[in-house]
Parts: structure tokens; C-alpha cells; sequence
């Protein structure tokens, strides 16, 4: 029981590489915490493997995502489930961690479905670009499901969390604290600390558009342009992810780009992000092979985060002044 409620029952919705690491960290949490059932249903998009085993299945027998997470346990008590009402019925946590272009389309089809007072949280980076503007991840899943929506962004490449190295990560929250701190002590581990910020678009911001400038990092890459020019991408990159941020929401704070899901977030995906490695490639190819067909052959079922088609032509990516535009011609 926690302030006298029932107890809380977690669901997580996606099962990539991220969504496998985070159902570890919340499984490994809820087996410690009596406020939570044990059990972690984790809604898995049904594929079949070369073996032809379903991949829930194989989940479900070897306790691991032989796919995604190859060599990692997820925890006995994480149960993998091909059936996206199911996974969710009883919860009244949800955790939507899948990519960014599937969550409105998921969404849709849980409305009417959800446990009454159902929270959820974001671990998704990106944003939905409509012809009204931008929507956040969060504010779209409260807007089709009616129900309040934290975020959760940071440093966070899940290769690393997944074998315990040590990581940090910033949740962003709107009026609720004691919603932000429970989701707070359901991530937290002595590997993986969790802060939290009132300024859930500044939290959410900070993990979208530091994709778009983590392209520009891998640009320099492929090109050879060496270190000094890549971090004069990145802080120019700041500067910039800053700027736009408060251009959308003037209520963002400054103390949220100097959190995990700020600079730290930053410098990470720009060092070892997919985003920067699909990029470098890019640029080494001269620009004739396109995203997709690389995101396809480089990253093995994983999506790119945010919308990554940039419209360079080969004569553009040789020209270095062209590095410096392409936060504005990368959407």
C-alpha cells in the first residue's frame, strides 16, 4: 500500500533495447518495493525470428531479447506479451518507450481500455511534427488517453545501462511531485540515478532535438573533420536546442539544460548515439545512400529517434559552411 491506495501495477509498452533495459531496471525495483506487484507486463510487436520462434516466446523462455538485448536477463518476473490490451489491462502504471512515430497509432487503440487514475511516462525522444506545429510525445498520449504523462530522458545508451554501468537521468513532471517521485524510485538504482524537474517541456525538448544536432556530430565524423570542429557543433548545438526551446515554451528553464537529459544527453548521443553513427555513414557514402536504407542495414530492426532525413545534396556535405546549417535542413 502506498498512502493508503492499492498497490501499483507497472506495464511497459515497447520491447527495443531501451524498453528491455528499462523493464530490467523496474522489475529488478518492484520485487523490493511493497507499493508495486512483482509482475512486469512488457507489450512486445509480435516479429518472428529466423528460427521461426514468435519473439515473445522466445522472451519468454530464455528471459532475455535475443534480438534487441542479446545476453541480458530481463528479470523472471518481466513477462513479455504480443497482446497490446492484454499488457495493459491491469496496470495503472504505463511506460511507453517505443519509437516515437508508433505512439499515436498505440495510443488510439488503447482509448477506453486503461485502468481508472492510469499514469504514464515517456522514455521516447522525438516529437510528432502536424501541420498546427509540434506536439510533444507526452502531450499527445494525454491528449488521446485523458491521463497525465511525465517524461523521462537522459544520458541513457542502453548497451551500457544494461550491463550496469553507471548512468544518470532526469525526469520531467507538470504540478504532480509525488507522481514524479514514485516513478523516480521506480527507475532508480545504485547504477542509474534519477533527478526530477518541474519543466517537463524543457525535459522533453532536451531529448528531441539533441538527435538533430547529434546528425550534425556525425557529419563531422564522416567527413574527418576532427574534434575541434565537433565540439563547436555541439556547443553551438546547445546554444541552439536552448534558443528553440524557450521559443515553444517560454516557461523552460535554464538549470533544465545542465540536468542529464540536457548537455549530458547531448554529449553522449554525439559520441556514441545511433543517430551519429547512421550519419557518419551518410557522410562516408558521400550522401548517394539514404537514411532508411541505412537505418535498415546498420541498426538491425531499431529506428532512428526523431525524423532524420536530411535533403543534402553530395556538394552540400563536402562544403563545411553546410555542417553549420544542418540543424535547419535536418527535421
Amino acid at each position: 500500500m502506498e498512502n493508503g491506495h492499492a498497490k501499483n501495477r507497472v506495464a511497459v509498452i515497447g520491447s527495443g533495447n531501451w524498453g528491455c533495459v528499462a523493464s530490467r531496471l523496474i522489475a529488478s525495483n518492484t520485487t523490493k518495493l511493497p507499493s508495486f506487484y512483482d509482475e512486469v507486463r512488457m507489450w512486445v510487436f509480435e516479429e518472428v525470428l529466423p528460427t521461426g520462434k514468435k519473439l515473445s516466446e522466445s522472451i519468454n523462455q530464455a528471459n532475455e531479447n535475443c534480438k534487441y538485448l542479446p545476453c541480458i536477463k530481463l528479470g523472471a518476473n518481466v513477462i513479455a506479451d504480443p497482446d497490446l490490451e492484454n499488457a495493459v489491462k491491469d496496470a495503472n502504471m504505463l511506460v511507453f518507450v517505443t519509437p516515437h512515430q508508433f505512439v499515436e497509432g498505440i495510443c488510439k487503440k488503447l482509448v477506453g481500455k486503461l485502468r481508472l487514475g492510469a499514469q504514464a511516462i515517456s522514455l521516447i525522444k522525438g516529437m510528432e511534427v502536424k501541420t498546427e506545429g509540434p506536439c510533444m510525445i507526452s502531450k499527445l498520449i494525454t491528449d488521446i488517453l485523458g491521463i497525465n504523462c511525465c517524461v523521462l530522458m537522459g544520458a541513457n545508451i542502453a548497451s551500457e545501462i544494461a550491463v550496469e554501468k553507471f548512468s544518470e537521468a532526469t525526469i520531467g513532471y507538470r504540478k504532480d511531485k509525488e507522481v514524479a517521485i514514485r516513478w523516480a524510485k521506480l527507475f532508480t538504482m545504485p547504477y542509474f540515478l534519477v533527478s526530477i524537474v518541474e519543466d517537463i517541456e524543457g525535459v522533453e525538448l532536451c531529448g528531441t532535438l539533441k538527435n538533430v544536432v547529434a546528425i550534425a556530430a556525425g557529419l563531422v565524423d564522416g567527413l574527418d573533420m576532427g574534434n575541434n570542429t565537433k565540439a563547436a557543433i555541439m556547443r553551438i548545438g546547445l546554444r541552439e536546442m536552448c534558443a528553440f526551446s524557450k521559443l515553444l515554451f517560454p516557461s523552460v528553464r535554464d538549470n533544465t539544460f545542465f540536468e542529464s537529459c540536457g548537455v549530458a544527453d547531448l554529449i553522449t548521443t554525439c559520441l556514441g548515439g545511433r543517430n551519429r553513427r547512421v550519419a557518419e555513414a551518410f557522410a562516408r557514402n558521400g550522401g548517394k545512400r539514404s537514411f532508411d536504407e541505412l537505418e535498415a542495414e546498420m541498426l538491425h530492426g531499431q529506428k532512428l529517434q526523431g525524423s532524420t532525413e536530411c535533403f543534402l545534396s553530395e556538394d552540400v556535405i563536402k562544403n563545411n559552411f553546410g555542417l553549420l546549417k544542418v540543424i535547419s535542413v535536418c527535421n
